[in-house]
């Protein structure tokens, strides 16, 4: 084949029509059917809508339709709306300072390119209504049509224009579930506004303008009695809303609400804020709970990264992750059996268990100059004998009502199975408490509290211990010892593969020194060389907490279990162990009525 001939058979350069390249940009911005409701809510929220009522049919394939109360649109704005480009968002052309939901002038005619699109609207004052039709792509003429006060759209037979790209839809229920995801973002950071949600003639979403904490309450169902409220400001950036304790987390981050300027977002930059506060509180592989509103000047977010304006580039983005993540520590250091007490989370919520933290032993922080008031346990917990119940001993039971309120995790009945502590709340709900897990709480809070305050207090052992471990787990050890040191725990050399340890950490007096460096060994073994310590504090100090905590089958006297109980309450993180897991349960009227089965 001659060169020629190639040449002249190669395919030629050509424009493509209107219609196509309007239906190849449609594809950015309209991938499903929930990205259609996402659009069209935020123009009605645009316009100033009060109220708007959303109504999906065959998951949003066969029918979309959203009606609004807002501002409305005259003949000519209406022909206008349709045009690529065309918008009344943008006060001039800088992009810097973006006050809407929408600015781009792309989502009615993007829609009109794959669907048929009806749009009925009719301005405050107006004697009627106009409708433009669009199918797609061909725009019909406004002309005058029945309609209230506000805007009407419908969508229908969704893609029919774009066959290729309706064969990648999901089942109808699928798509369902992801615009109803949207609408219950929107509706989160919009509670000023009310929202009813109609799948398939059912109404599965309805509610009337509210505060933030009954929107969320609406939104999240029981989980909403757990949460904890948050607020912070610094200079012009101001973030708010709610947030799950510890204990409550889920297997996705479906439970997530983040919002930026009254537009929600899945910005990776506030995803990594919030799992990096939560990374030391909940079990690996866990998402937490939150609903979280950041709100800041307009010109210090830019919010024309990607067309569907989900994540942001913050003019200072390091504020923001700094202020998020300090928010959230702060409320997840709280004691113990703390509830919500934001107006629309009035009950707290079984099942729900707010933090905990280290308990030495009385003794050896005595020896180590730690103030005794930090202590819960005895000196070296007493084993108390068996005490049969009595129907007299029942009788003398603490009135939940005689309880101080400030004491949320109650009065102690009794210990099972040498394992849990059993206590009454003054609201008359059953605790359960792992003792384990709590006094693991407890000291890992001890030894990161003296390791900020200068170091923790090493206790020398009376003979030293010699601990035979692998070469390559020396070594690291040996190499980490000078850090080590500052945590109290002495160490050198003994030959090859054995390490000579000094002193404990005194918190920690009386554990067996060859678990605690194996432990110790294996978590150094996890990180790179040049990983300082500092910047895995948590991970080693809970291998040590771990360690320095009563196990199950302690047997604790009552004054024992109470004092385990009242450094809970006082010490912050105490919900969860340092491996996330809950320290306690709590079982109120309404738990019981639902395991019975009752009503």
């Amino acid at each position: 084949m001659s060169l020629s001939h190639e040449a002249s058979s190669a395919p030629r350069i050509r424009l493509l029509p209107p219609h196509v390249i309007d239906r190849i940009a449609a594809g950015e911005v309209i991938e499903r059917p929930a990205a259609v409701v996402k659009e069209l809510l935020e123009n009605a929220l645009d316009a100033r809508a009060r109220s708007v009522s959303i109504s999906l049919s065959g998951g949003g394939i066969d029918r979309i339709e959203v009606i609004d109360d807002g501002i409305g649109m005259t003949a000519t704005e209406l022909a206008l709306a349709v045009q690529r480009h065309a918008t009344s968002k943008l006060a001039d052309e800088s992009l810097v300072r973006i006050t809407t939901l929408g600015f781009r002038g792309e989502a009615l005619p993007s829609i009109g390119a794959v669907a048929k699109l009806a749009i009925t609207s009719r301005p405050a004052g107006a004697e009627s209504a106009y409708m433009i039709h669009l199918e797609g792509g061909e725009i019909f003429p406004p002309r005058p049509a029945a309609g209230t006060f506000g805007t009407k759209v419908v969508v229908s037979d969704l893609f029919f224009a774009t066959p290729a790209r309706r064969k990648f839809l999901k089942h109808p229920r699928t798509e369902a579930e992801h615009a109803e995801a949207v609408v219950r973002r929107l509706a989160l950071a919009n509670p000023e506004v009310a929202f009813r949600l109609e799948i398939d003639g059912v109404v599965c979403f309805h509610a009337p303008v509210q505060d933030l904490a009954s929107r969320i309450a609406a939104l999240l169902g029981e989980e909403a009695a757990a949460l904890l409220p948050i607020e912070a400001r610094r200079g012009m950036l101001a973030v708010t809303g709610f947030i799950g304790p510890a204990t409550l987390h889920r297997a996705t981050g479906a439970a997530q609400f983040l919002v930026v300027n009254r537009r929600p977002v899945v910005d990776p930059l506030l995803k990594t804020a919030l799992r990096v506060a939560y990374r030391d509180v909940i079990p690996a592989g866990r998402q937490p709970v939150a609903a979280i509103l950041l709100s800041l000047p307009p010109e210090d977010v830019d919010v024309n990264v990607h067309p569907a304006k989900t994540e942001l580039r913050f003019r200072d983005p390091n504020a923001v992750r700094g202020l998020l993540i300090s928010t959230i520590q702060k409320e997840l250091a709280q004691g113990a059996g703390r509830t919500a007490t934001a107006e629309g989370f009035a009950r707290p919520s079984p099942w729900r268990m707010p933090l905990p933290r280290p308990l030495p032993f009385a003794a050896a922080a005595r020896r180590s100059g730690l103030a005794e008031a930090q202590l819960p346990l005895a000196p070296a917990l007493q084993v108390s004998p068996p005490q049969t119940p009595t129907s007299e001993k029942s009788e003398s039971l603490p009135e939940p009502s005689e309880l101080p309120p400030e004491q949320p995790l109650g009065a102690p009945l009794a210990q099972l199975w040498e394992t849990y502590i059993l206590a009454i709340a003054p609201d008359g709900a059953l605790v359960l408490v792992d003792q384990h897990a709590a006094h693991e709480r407890l000291t890992h809070e001890t030894l990161r509290d003296a390791w900020h305050a200068g170091g923790v207090p090493a206790q020398p052992l009376l003979l030293p211990a010699v601990v035979e471990l692998t070469a390559a787990d020396a070594d690291r050890l040996l190499a980490r010892a000078e850090e080590l040191s500052q945590l109290g725990l002495e160490i050198e050399a003994f030959g090859i593969g054995a390490i000579l340890v000094r002193a404990l950490p005194a918190p920690l007096s009386g554990v067996e020194p060859a678990p605690l460096l194996r432990d110790i060994a294996e978590e150094l073994a996890e990180w790179g060389e040049a990983t300082a310590l500092a910047a895995r504090l948590d991970a080693v100090i809970a291998r040590m907490a771990c360690h320095g905590s009563i196990r199950a089958g302690r047997r604790l006297s009552l004054e024992e279990m109470s004092a385990l109980l009242r450094t809970m309450e006082r010490s912050p993180r105490a919900a969860t162990c340092s491996h996330g897991r809950p320290t306690y349960l709590k079982f109120g009227a309404a738990d019981f009525a639902r395991m019975f089965g009752r009503k």
